[in-house]
């Protein structure tokens, strides 16, 4: 069985700024709609009956929300990403003897009609267990993020869309007070910053967010100065989002059901904390860990979802700091909401239900951040990942 850590699904913010398009909105604007989008499905195949990566249809008009099917056979895609230019799409597949050796893998594919994948090639992830992948601004090189192996890689991406040669590795070292679940670095997210300079890597094992310089024309890695920016013992923080003008950046604590602020220095890529903030109700006593953390695109709402709760907590931004305030938090309708993503038009929030195989629709309310469940769900085996791709 699957340890009961998370696995990132690609949220909204996170596409946004991968693109090499994206320009920070307004706080008082939200992209408009835009019609009839797939939305590409990662998930857990071993001991579950999922096949693979599997593909819907959301409009963003309406709200409803179809399945399509198999998009395309392959073990454990966990989390996944679709290229700038959404024609190819790329899954970590999360195991730990690929080839005979103690890795994952990272797949690439071509998008095609319907949202069918094609495979073109499969390489090495670096590290058993590989649970996040992100290209860097200029979708020139994939990020990855090996969980049990406790390091990251760098791959280059030819422009056919195949998985080129790695550019870089870095192996963490330490451990964190949480014996069962700190033994050894874990790193679990990683992104480069909004101006592409620097590459941020979260690593649950060692409570640290982790800051190299990032190469955009070779795609090397390199420590920062600081190399680290410290998180409380025990935190066992999972994943990180920029706010949309990236002066701060949200990290979620898994083992601590916690959201930390940091201010961020762009031009010595520095973080400093400012706030840590529980995401559960005064009246919640029972276990939970979190796992997805995304920003409305408007900048003036972050989400983070708590599994054991099974909620999505919402809290408004102060525009100026970057200070929290707890809004409530809305119970997804199933258990274990490994991932959730909002949709590009910021209208709605779709949730993953990793252990009753459902994802379900949610209403942004965006004046409040509120949600309110839209009646559209679907089934999907043991879903773990969200990536939204090209109107089709």
């Amino acid at each position: 069985m699957k340890r009961s850590r998370l696995y990132r699904i690609v949220t909204l913010a996170t596409l946004l700024a991968a693109s090499p398009f994206f320009v920070a909105r307004p706080a008082s604007a939200a992209p408009k709609t835009r019609g009839p989008a797939l939305v590409f499905v990662g998930t857990y195949t071993t001991k579950t009956e999922s096949k693979g990566i599997y593909a819907l249809r959301f409009d963003d008009r309406s709200g409803k929300l179809s399945l399509l099917g198999v998009a395309g056979p392959s073990t454990d895609p966990s989390f996944l990403t679709v290229d700038p230019t959404e024609k190819y799409l790329y899954a970590v597949n999360e195991v730990g003897d690929f080839g005979g050796a103690k890795s994952g893998a990272v797949s690439a594919f071509s998008i095609g009609a319907g949202g069918k994948l094609t495979p073109l090639n499969q390489l090495p992830s670096g590290g058993a267990d590989p649970c996040y992948v992100a290209f860097d601004r200029n979708g020139k090189f994939l990020l990855v993020a090996n969980y049990t192996g406790g390091n990251v890689a760098v791959f280059s991406v030819q422009k056919d869309g195949k998985l080129g040669a790695r550019a870089a590795f870095e192996q963490h070292e330490g451990h964190g007070v949480v014996q069962d679940r700190q033994e050894g670095p874990h790193a679990h997210w990683i992104a480069t910053s909004p101006d592409n300079r620097f590459a941020l890597a979260v690593d649950l094992g060692i409570d640290e967010v982790v800051v190299d310089k990032f190469d955009a024309a070779s795609g090397a890695l390199s420590p920062n100065t600081p190399p680290f920016a410290k998180l409380e013992d025990g935190a066992g923080p999972r994943h990180l989002v920029f706010s949309p003008n990236g002066k701060f950046a949200y990290v979620t604590n898994e083992l601590g059901s916690t959201v930390t602020v940091f201010s961020y220095d762009a031009s010595a890529g520095v973080l400093e904390a400012k706030q840590t903030t529980t995401t559960l109700p005064a009246d919640y006593n029972g276990p939970n860990d979190t796992a997805e953390i995304a920003v409305h695109p408007s900048g003036k709402f972050l989400y983070v979802s708590n599994r054991g709760r099974d909620s999505i907590a919402v809290f408004g931004i102060d525009g100026k700091s970057g200070i929290l305030n707890f809004i409530g938090d809305f119970l997804t309708r199933g258990q274990t909401p490994r991932n959730f993503a909002i949709d590009p038009s910021g209208h709605y929030l779709l949730v993953a239900n990793q252990k009753t195989n459902d994802i379900e629709v949610f209403k942004i309310d965006l004046t409040t951040g509120e949600l309110a469940f839209t009646g559209e769900r679907v089934e999907v085996p043991a879903p773990v990942d969200l990536a939204f791709a090209g109107v089709i």
